[in-house]
Parts: structure tokens; sequence; C-alpha cells
């Protein structure tokens, strides 16, 4: 925080010295806007975390994506992230909610992963249209793998990080 504070005290430093104060408030004006905007979504996002975190049935979430779930709770990880629409502020609160409610960080990391690098939303919405059916299928089959082995590297390394919490939900 105090390094991004620093780059913004230089930035807003150098931008007051070529463009004077009408630069800096045009920048901060169009910043606010833009953070006015950001907010609902963040807020949505995370009062949809929350709400999963509660409805959501703890045992069975954790008998399909917890620690025992073996390859299982990381193909079920991988298609869920696959599947789940919205961007970043939907994602992640939903992400952190499956680890409140026993999954364990390699499903999660296999959904976050998937989420970004399969993501139907955004291959129906710009990817197809754009680069065609031939590249964005072989894209799809070709990231397929990754999400699944990122998910079990990440189980792999927490369970050696932490033995003794390895059985137990992440908080």
């Amino acid at each position: 925080m105090i390094m991004i504070a620093v780059l913004v005290a230089v930035s807003a430093t150098l931008v007051y010295r070529r463009d004077g104060i009408d630069g800096v408030l045009e920048i901060l004006f169009h910043d606010l806007s833009l953070f006015g905007g950001i907010l609902p979504r963040v807020l949505a996002g995370c009062l949809l975390g929350a709400f999963i975190a509660e409805v959501l049935p703890h045992e069975k979430v954790s008998r399909s994506l917890g620690p025992n779930s073996g390859l299982k709770g990381l193909l079920i990880g991988t298609a869920f992230g696959a599947i789940l629409p919205g961007g970043p502020f939907t994602a992640y609160p939903v992400a952190a909610a499956l680890l409140t409610v026993g999954a364990d960080f390699g499903a999660t990391i296999a959904m976050v992963v998937s989420w970004t690098l399969i993501g139907y939303g955004r291959a129906v919405a710009w990817e197809l249209p754009i680069l065609g059916v031939d590249f964005t299928l072989w894209r799809i089959v070709i990231s397929l793998p990754i999400p699944v082995l990122a998910g079990a590297l990440g189980r792999f390394v927490y369970v050696r990080m932490y033995p003794k919490s390895a059985a137990e939900p992440p908080s």
C-alpha cells in the first residue's frame, strides 16, 4: 500500500508539473467516476459470496470439493469455474465462499484457474465472433488440463505447508 501511495504521489507530481492543477483534477474526477461505477459491482460480488457461504450445505461442499475429494473435486472445481458467469467481482467472492464452506485450496484453485482460462462467457461473447470456432475450441481443449494440474499442485503444496490442518477446510 505504501508503494502504491508513493507511485500515486510521484505520478500526481509529474502530471502537476506537466499539466498543472487542471490535469490533476481531471484525472481525479475521472477516477472517482470510475470508482463509483465499480463500487456497486464489488458490493454485489461480496454480497453474493456471503449469501453463497450461508446457503451452500457445508457437508456436501466438503465432500465434493474438500481435501478428500480427490480428482473428482478438482474436476468439479474446473467445471464450475468454466461455467461461472461474471467478472472478478463475482469469481473471487464465490471462491472465498467455497473456501469458507469446506472446499480445499486445490478445488478452489482449479475453479479460479478454469474461470480465468476457459470461462464460457468470454469465449462466447468475444472469442468465437472474433477468432472463430476452430481457434476457440482448440484453445479450450488445450486449456482443459491446466486447471486440474494447478489445483493438484495447490493441494499438494497446501498439504505440505499445513499438514495438521490439511484435513480441515482452510480458514
